[in-house]
């Protein structure tokens, strides 16, 4: 048998730089995190072919001390922790003491840098792990880096290296990220010598919208709502991309943690569930949000490359993170993403006729009645869409005020002027031409109306004919035992009956007809995972949403002015009226401009 000994420091900060230096972006993110750590406030990053032949990070941070130059590069040695309580609250980007040891070990490695209050600078370097002595040198206050010739002496790993356009993408996307992390700090990237990227500090709020605008596209910031929210010690700050802002992938969506770029189950679950009734099926909402917390609640020791975090309180995030983007989104509602008005334009006389102001109600027919609402083969579940013109039997609790125009001026979708096929209604406000889709409009319309008068009403339960026991995992038996009083508010009544056993004696009365062995499995499956689970309510929803369908005013229906009109006002005063139950949308604007340059006006 082989003898067991210690390895080498050479192959142990090899082993490290396995787990920590995977691509020459991984390379920078760490140089760049140093800097950030030594209060940098401007970076520069140079890369030549893709990062294989050279990666320079120079910043104006606060330098090393010449004596401490040699443990720079030492493995398990850094300025940032030093005891156990350190590492409960780190606040640093870095803490292990592994990042350069582990580079120097694969690469040529040279390190320059100078105090700010040191007459001089000085140089080491690194040839394959193989310290030299600290010279002198010329450089401003602050550190360069220098990493030539990576994976040089690790062939294995330098074969797998991708093609330079590939590698320089990774870098250029890190950049990005690091860019939106920190906004008062000046970042510069160039590829072989020529300049590609140049973010100037950003010096407050408007400034910062615009870098996330060079980062995510000038359109975003007009397709953005701001958020800024603090409770329970968490605090929570940023842009979420509206609906339309979608993308086909989960490509812009950046969230950090005390300013450190993570991937977590947790939030993409929280941001998953905020967008579900209004992000259109396949499509990923586009963000960069910032969550701020006490650091000894979130342990930052979970993985080598520090991208995953572990929250102490996963539920309380979870919860605050829907919470804060499901009520930030339920204030969207149509005509709020147009331009500012600055100048009202004139209507003509029959865009508003006189019984428009008065005609249109403060909310929708009656839901109550599941004959009216419910899903018969009937040829217009609404009875008649003139109902929006009479009185209303119930009004929502939830009910949103109807917007106030000032006299002379148009409202946010303007006044209907047509109905084009029977489908689409046009109208005419200040910036130009809407047209909605007067279905899918009246669909959304009709679903938070329902949605609202089922908040208000009592939840009433089916009890079972006969129990079900169901074979859970011991995690999930745990949940339905632990979650059992929140779980009846919503009317499912589970009992544990065993180590790994439940028995469903009730369920929502809502939902009878249902899966109940699946619901029960999903709804325990998403609370032993996430502390929390929507599932009941999404089912609800769903069958409301399909309600609102059938019950809404079908394509091929004529409308009269005034009805157009009354639709016009209910969507300037519905939640998430920008989009339909399905994610689609219920209207575009066509501006002026937009108008001029389709007929090749002024040219």
């Amino acid at each position: 048998m082989t003898v067991i000994r210690l390895l080498p420091p050479e192959l142990i900060n090899q082993i490290a730089a396995g787990e920590v230096i995977e691509r020459p972006s991984s390379v920078v993110k760490e140089l760049v995190e140093n800097s950030l750590d030594a209060g940098a406030t401007r970076i520069e990053v140079d890369i030549e072919a893709g990062g294989a032949r050279l990666i320079r990070v120079r910043d104006d941070g606060g330098g090393i001390h010449v004596d401490e130059l040699p443990l720079a590069v030492a493995s398990h040695a850094t300025s940032k922790i030093g005891s156990f309580d350190d590492l409960e609250h780190v606040a640093s980007m870095g803490f292990r003491g592994e990042a350069l040891a582990s580079v120097s070990s694969v690469s040529r490695f040279a390190l320059t840098s100078r105090v700010r209050d040191q007459d001089a600078a000085f140089r080491i370097e690194v040839d394959g792990g193989k310290l030299q002595a600290a010279r002198p040198a010329q450089h401003p206050s602050g550190t360069s880096v220098e990493v030539r010739d990576l994976f040089y002496n690790v062939p294995a790993r330098r074969k797998f290296m991708r093609a330079e356009r590939t590698e320089f993408a990774h870098v250029d996307d890190l950049l990005k990220s690091l860019a939106l992390a920190r906004g008062s700090v000046e970042f510069r990237l160039s590829h072989n010598g020529k300049p590609v990227r140049i973010w100037k500090a950003a010096r407050d709020q408007q400034a910062q919208l615009q870098r996330v605008a060079e980062v995510l596209g000038d359109e975003f910031p007009a397709q953005s709502l701001r958020i800024d929210h603090a409770a329970a010690g968490l605090h929570l700050s940023g842009w979420v991309g509206l609906p339309t802002a979608s993308r086909a992938q989960a490509d812009s969506q950046y969230f950090y943690v005390n300013g450190r770029l993570v991937r977590d189950r947790i939030v993409a679950h929280a941001v998953r569930q905020a967008y579900a009734d209004v992000l259109f099926h396949g499509r990923h909402a586009v963000f960069v949000l910032y969550l701020e917390l006490d650091p000894a609640g979130v342990d930052v020791n979970v993985h080598p490359a520090k991208h995953e975090v572990r929250f102490r309180e996963q539920r309380l995030v979870h919860d605050f993170l829907f919470r804060t983007l499901h009520e930030a989104l339920a204030q969207t509602r149509a005509g709020l993403g147009t331009l500012p008005v600055t100048e009202a334009v004139p209507m003509p006389a029959q865009a508003h006729p006189a019984p428009v102001a008065a005609a249109y109600p403060s909310a929708w027919p009656s839901a109550s009645s599941q004959s009216r609402l419910g899903l018969g083969t009937r040829e217009e579940p609404l009875a008649d869409y003139a109902a929006l013109l009479g009185q209303p039997s119930f009004v929502p609790a939830a009910a949103a005020p109807l917007p106030e125009s000032a006299e002379g001026e148009a409202p946010p979708l303007g006044f209907a002027i047509a109905q084009l096929k029977s489908i689409f209604v046009l109208a005419e406000n200040a910036h130009g031409l809407v047209l909605v889709d007067m279905h899918a409009a009246h669909e959304r319309i009709t679903y938070e109306k329902l949605k609202s008068g089922r908040v208000g009403s009592n939840l009433r339960s089916q009890m079972l004919l006969v129990p079900l026991s169901l074979a859970v995992s011991a995690r999930e038996a745990a949940a339905a035992e632990e979650h059992a009083e929140a779980l009846a508010d919503w009317g499912l009544e589970l009992s544990r009956s065993g180590p790994a056993t439940i028995v469903v004696r009730r369920i929502p009365a809502l939902l009878e007809g249902a899966d109940v062995a699946q619901l029960s499995r999903d709804v325990l499956s998403e609370l032993a995972q996430h502390g929390s689970s929507r599932r009941l309510q999404e089912l609800e929803n769903e069958l409301l949403s399909t309600m609102a369908c059938h019950g809404s005013v079908r394509a091929g229906r004529r409308l009269t002015l005034p009805e157009m009109n009354a639709l016009l006002r209910e969507m300037e005063a519905t939640e998430r009226s920008g989009q339909c139950n399905h994610g689609r949308p219920t209207w575009v604007q066509l501006s002026l401009p937009e108008l001029d340059r389709l007929f090749m006006r002024g040219r």
